[in-house]
């Protein structure tokens, strides 16, 4: 909602800019008016937008909103009885608008206007002090969005990088990751080009704000990638919930299933081999599931939004005051519904958790604890944020605003980093995967050196350093990003409990 009262405020200064030659030239046009005898008149003025021309006594001058503003209305001021522009009572020469007052009110969309007319409770300062706190926030969040970028990248290129992590639950935790990196990098450019607009780099009329089509595509895009990272959390807080309950057959039996698999006791056992083998072809088969889920239905959503919003705001510039409209409810209520459904996943998988608890303290329940651990500190922040989000801006009073202003920005823009850390960094599979690189790495530099030591033995260390390489040979291959970051062609591993 703030992000719409930034983007105008930007877009306003960079209308400044443009129009600044406009002013000389409404000096050079009224300059010489003069006013008849016996009559009195208002002068003419530059607004900052617009050039307004001398007019009589208890007369309202109209003139079409300018090209940045969203709606192709008309602005209007008003010329008192004294011979001087009206401030925003109507009554001249207020304290807060010495020359006039301009109502540019009609050129927002209704939504705009009831966010505006919340903004400008109270006087102007009060009104200025909210803005400069949209402004600081916008800096928080382009911090915050910039570091959750890089610990997303960095988290999958660790997945995708490691053949032991290639599993059905980390292909769900690389996909909402992928979803969260196409958000980020939409709203890193939409901001990166409004910060060019307001600084007039390439000119003030250019930018993607400025851009028809290209400016709608941009917000569909971004709302379908938040869409999909809600569907993704479903299916994060789905899969534990299965997990933890036992909705996913075999899932004690398979927790180790490549190694059992590689022992003997295998070949001896051909029906466990076959219960392995069916449930991972079941996992197979749930992951498709998740994928049409987790991508499908918001395209769905999504497309249903931009038809019923393309409809509605095809007369405004870019759909501003979009997410102030009822229709934005299309989105925002299946991704409430997700948030509520996680709290209800979560609130089972605890009373579940405690009974296994109390009935055993194996490895493999002490591995799901962990697991369960990590997701009772993400999906209720990733709900309360989203929550957060969702709630109206108490715009009235400017100490509540800049306290839900801070709060839910911090919130969203590292919410990244919040991921990236529960998910990747904290996981014990991950930890151990690059310990054991990073030993192999140790052993191969220990190797080459003492080759170099050695070098009348140098005939010998091949076949050294060969033994060295099998302790991991899988590890070190080509890892093949793009066939095994977010597809499922392999048959995945059978999943490990995350840590």
């Amino acid at each position: 909602m703030m992000g719409d009262l930034v983007s105008s405020n930007n877009n306003s200064e960079a209308s400044r800019g443009r129009h600044n030659n406009t002013e000389t030239g409404c000096n050079l046009k009224y300059q010489d008016f003069v006013v008849p005898d016996g009559e009195i008149w208002c002068e003419y003025i530059w607004d900052g937008f617009l050039c307004w021309a001398p007019v009589k006594t208890s007369t309202t001058s109209l003139q079409r909103c300018p090209p940045t503003f969203v709606v192709d209305e008309f602005a209007e001021r008003r010329c008192s009885e004294e011979g001087k522009w009206g401030g925003r009572s109507g009554a001249p020469e207020e304290p807060d608008f010495p020359n006039g007052w301009t109502n540019y009110t009609l050129c927002y969309s209704p939504e705009m206007r009831l966010l505006l007319r919340k903004l400008h409770t109270g006087d102007k300062a009060a009104a200025q002090v909210k803005l400069a706190i949209a402004e600081k926030t916008r800096t928080l969040e382009f911090v915050g969005l910039s570091i959750s970028l890089a610990a997303l990248l960095i988290s999958l290129a660790i997945f995708c990088r490691f053949r032991s992590l290639r599993n059905t639950r980390t292909r769900i935790h690389k996909n909402l990751f992928v979803a969260m990196v196409i958000q980020v990098v939409i709203r890193l450019t939409l901001y990166i080009d409004q910060a060019f607009v307001k600084a007039d780099v390439f000119g003030s009329e250019q930018g993607i704000n400025n851009t028809p089509v290209l400016c709608e595509a941009s917000y569909v895009l971004l709302e379908y990638a938040r869409t999909a990272m809600f569907m993704w959390m479903f299916i994060e807080g789905f899969f534990l919930h299965n997990m933890v309950t036992g909705e996913i057959s075999f899932y004690s039996s398979t927790l180790n299933a490549s190694r059992i698999l590689s022992s003997n006791y295998c070949l001896h056992n051909g029906h466990l081999l076959g219960h392995l083998l069916v449930t991972v072809f079941h996992e197979t088969s749930y992951y498709r599931m998740y994928r049409l889920v987790g991508w499908g239905f918001p395209a769905v959503m999504t497309f249903a939004w931009a038809i019923v919003t393309a409809f509605y705001y095809h007369s405004f510039k870019c759909w501003w005051g979009y997410n102030l409209s009822v229709y934005f409810w299309i989105l925002e209520g299946p991704r409430m519904a997700v948030i509520l459904l996680n709290f209800l996943f979560l609130m089972n998988i605890v009373r579940v958790l405690v009974v296994k608890l109390r009935q055993s303290h194996t490895s493999e329940t002490e591995q799901v604890r962990k697991a369960v651990r990590a997701a009772v500190v993400l999906l209720p922040l990733l709900g309360i944020t989203n929550l957060i989000s969702m709630a109206g801006v108490p715009l009235e009073q400017t100490m509540w605003f800049a306290l839900w202003s801070y709060t839910t920005h911090f919130l969203t823009s590292f919410q990244g980093v919040f991921i990236a850390i529960l998910y990747c960094f904290l996981n014990g599979e991950v930890r151990l995967a690059l310990n054991k690189t990073m030993s192999l790495y140790v052993s191969l530099r220990a190797a080459e050196r003492h080759s170099r030591r050695q070098s009348t033995f140098s005939a010998c260390q091949p076949q050294r350093i060969a033994s060295v390489v099998e302790m991991e040979p899988r590890e070190l291959r080509p890892s093949g990003w793009l066939r095994f970051c977010c597809r499922g062609r392999d048959t995945p591993p059978p999943d490990q409990p995350a840590e």
